[in-house]
């Protein structure tokens, strides 16, 4: 009835003395004295009603208002909270000349209201809270600031557009708002990147109504910009509009107040929050330009901070800001304080990120500024403090990265700095632990030939590789089982290819320094295996020039045997399989000639024999296959008295606890009986035969059927060096019953021999 009343009579505010007092007894208590929920609704939107039709003559009941507002703000029952925040926006807007007196009183029910679980009512509040902000003393800003910021990671978006129009009309419309500036600002540019277009097109209007806004007040302030700095400056990003003169200016003059802001958020607790402010990053420096060169500094340090976060939408928008940065700030500037980060290890935790801030910077700057500076970057990436101390995978991942952004940048003029270019990258295939990183370096040392137009790695290689054997030859004397020199040749001389064989003058050095027994074992097994690799294909690697056959001798006496001398430990045991792998690998790839192995004979059977004791099973295995390879290039050229010298070591290994190194010694013996010369002088030579006959006839009773058809097949072979001599011994096998079987085919072979010569055979 008091309702219909209101609305109906002509001067409703007559009532106001009889309806005020009662309405803030019965509902502006702190206690409820209303339980029925629908009748508080009720009076609430009488008061509402009231506010619409009476307007200013409400003004003398201020407190009366002010308290029944404060309880049904936050009344239990939504539908009042809802409809007590549009009463005080509307009372707020009738009796501004008054309201502010008061308005502080309503900032606390509002803020405790504000996160409700209902959307409609945060999004009640959050205008009441625009309303009562805007008509009140200014002195509540900061109390809700901090309530409006988390509005705006809310999931509804109705409530971060009710945040963005607030905030909005603050910046246009609030009395002190040039004392909030730096303040609401932030909260106005976070949504321009909101999820939601409509948002994103509201915010941006929003903003650039500010940006006309302030530029009209402080015309004569920027009279200047406005008539000159009209273009945007050259290699602006493309793609993107350029904000206002206003806009700009805005965040120039506050910039200095927002970046420690920016500092902190980047790092808050919440994922969120960090998402929120890596965003608003990037476009305070689309605004800022070049006038962010005077807070590099601490841009710099939030960029580090904000690239080693887990989320990484975070890493990838601060680096977009990073990028924005090398657009808008000159190469000198950055770089000074860039390379110093990169040099002296700005975090020891991460000390990769000021790599992965430059790779971004340098994706933003241009070529022809970049151009003059691409020699001061290239020789800080490559310092050994810079690409040999960290073998993190990020960090080598970050190295690649601004190696990749120098060739994708500056293309052919990269030329100038190729060799360092080269040198890390070589350093990040020789450190990296990951196949895809190893390919993606490889695949930029392709990239690094295409911008200088060379069609193969091999010519890169050729171009450098005296640099690069300088390079390593320099620290040499240094290296140890941990030093990265080693992989770095590794890597060097197994890309190249054929063209390591143009620079074996200084290679050879190279090798002979870090080979010496007394180096460091780890490096030496390491350097033999990659040798013996080499020497496996010797004429596509060290030999494709054939000079490695000059050396080849200097090679075995002052490297491989010196390496072959027995010591005693398991360590110096590696060392000497090691070498007995490059020494075989030399044998079987050709690069020494018969001529050449026969003079070092003396120095290098008595050394392999040796071997045939070691403990280690592949050593005997490689001793065996590295005398059956010598026995076989220059068997029937050795002196009488190095022959008889071998067989009997190798009838050692026909009882080696390991069956594939018996099979070797029995090929090795077989090629033994093949280097005998048919002009052999029968006196010396028949105690030996005879002694190696028996030896072998014994293992035809093996019991490894392999063995015994293996030793048949020797014996057969070599019958014809003294048929007469093997026939007596089968015969007394034989008659001992010890392998009938097969001492009977051997003797049926040596029957079927032709008749000379048996008879040529001495007796």
């Amino acid at each position: 009835m008091i309702t219909e009343f209101i609305r109906c009579v002509p001067k409703p505010e007559e009532s106001l003395p009889y309806l005020m007092p009662c309405l803030a007894q019965r509902f502006g208590e702190k206690e409820i004295l209303e339980p029925t929920e629908e009748l508080r609704l009720s009076a609430v939107e009488m008061l509402t009603l009231t506010v619409e039709v009476c307007g200013k003559h409400l003004a003398p009941y201020l407190n009366e208002m002010i308290s029944i507002l404060q309880t049904g703000i936050v009344d239990p029952f939504p539908d009042v909270k809802r409809e007590s925040c549009r009463c005080a926006l509307n009372f707020a807007k009738c009796v501004p000349e008054c309201f502010h007196m008061q308005a502080e009183s309503l900032v606390k029910p509002l803020m405790l209201t504000i996160a409700h679980q209902h959307f409609r009512v945060r999004v009640s509040v959050i205008e009441a809270t625009g309303a009562v902000i805007q008509h009140g003393s200014g002195k509540n800003v900061d109390d809700v600031l901090s309530h409006l910021a988390q509005r705006l990671f809310d999931d509804s978006p109705q409530v971060r557009k009710a945040v963005t129009a607030v905030v909005g009309d603050w910046l246009l419309h609030m009395r002190d708002r040039y004392s909030y500036f730096h303040k609401l600002i932030p909260l106005l540019l976070s949504s321009i990147d909101d999820e939601i277009p409509e948002i994103r097109l509201l915010a941006a209007d929003l903003w650039r109504q500010v940006g006309a806004q302030w530029e009209t007040e402080n015309e004569d302030d920027i009279k200047d910009k406005m008539d000159f700095l009209v273009t945007p400056p050259p290699h602006y990003p493309q793609g993107v509009e350029r904000p206002g003169l206003g806009c700009r200016e805005l965040v120039v003059r506050n910039l200095g107040r927002l970046v420690p802001a920016i500092t902190h958020d980047v790092t808050d607790w919440l994922v969120p929050t960090r998402v929120r402010t890596s965003q608003l990053l990037s476009v305070l420096l689309l605004h800022a330009e070049d006038h962010s060169t005077q807070h590099l500094q601490p841009l710099l340090a939030t960029l580090y901070r904000a690239c080693t976060d887990s989320e990484r939408e975070v890493v990838s928008n601060c680096l977009a800001a990073a990028k924005l940065l090398g657009t808008f700030v000159p190469p000198p500037v950055f770089l000074k304080l860039l390379l110093e980060h990169v040099t002296t290890s700005y975090s020891s935790s991460h000390p990769w990120a000021p790599l992965m801030v430059l790779a971004a910077v340098l994706g933003g700057c241009s070529k022809p500024l970049l151009k003059p500076h691409l020699l001061q970057i290239a020789n800080t990436l490559a310092q050994p403090d810079v690409c040999q101390e960290y073998q993190q995978i990020m960090y080598l991942e970050q190295l690649l990265a601004c190696v990749d952004m120098q060739l994708h940048q500056c293309e052919s003029d990269c030329g100038s700095v190729s060799l360092q270019l080269l040198q890390v990258l070589v350093t990040v295939q020789s450190l990296s632990t990951e196949q895809q990183l190893s390919e993606k370096a490889l695949e930029s040392v392709q990239l690094l030939c295409k911008v200088q137009g060379l069609d193969s790695v091999m010519k890169l290689y050729r171009q450098h590789m005296d640099q690069l054997l300088n390079w390593l030859s320099a620290s040499v004397n240094t290296w140890s089982c941990y030093s990265p020199q080693r992989l770095q040749l590794h890597i060097i001389v197994i890309q190249s290819g054929p063209v390591i064989g143009e620079f074996l003058s200084q290679l050879m050095p190279l090798l002979h320094s870090c080979l010496q027994p007394d180096r460091d074992p780890e490096i030496r097994m390491s350097i033999f295996t990659m040798i013996a690799k080499l020497l496996l294909d010797a004429n596509s690697t060290l030999d494709s020039q054939g000079h490695f056959r000059d050396e080849s001798e200097k090679f075995l006496c002052d490297i491989v045997l010196p390496n072959l001398v027995w010591r005693a430990g398991r360590t110096a045991a590696a060392v000497r399989t090691s070498a007995l792998s490059c020494l075989l690998a030399l044998l079987h790839g050709g690069a020494i000639t018969p001529g050449q192995l026969l003079c070092l004979d003396e120095k290098l059977s008595p050394q392999v024999l040796s071997a045939l004791e070691e403990d280690s099973q592949m050593s005997r295995l490689l001793a065996c296959r590295s005398l059956s390879a010598i026995l076989g290039l220059i068997g029937t050229s050795l002196h009488h008295e190095a022959l008889i010298k071998i067989y009997p070591e190798l009838l050692k290994r026909l009882d080696d606890s390991n069956e594939e190194v018996r099979g070797v010694a029995l090929q090795a013996v077989g090629l033994w009986l093949s280097s005998l010369p048919k002009n052999y002088n029968p006196e010396l030579c028949t105690p030996h035969l005879q002694f190696l006959f028996q030896k072998l006839l014994l293992h035809l009773d093996d019991p490894d059927s392999s063995v015994q058809d293996q030793v048949l097949e020797i014996l057969k072979k070599g019958s014809s060096v003294h048929p007469a001599l093997l026939k007596t011994e089968a015969e007394t096998v034989r008659d001992k019953q010890r392998s009938p079987l097969y001492c009977d085919q051997l003797l049926r072979h040596i029957s079927s021999l032709p008749s000379e010569t048996t008879a040529d055979c001495p007796e």
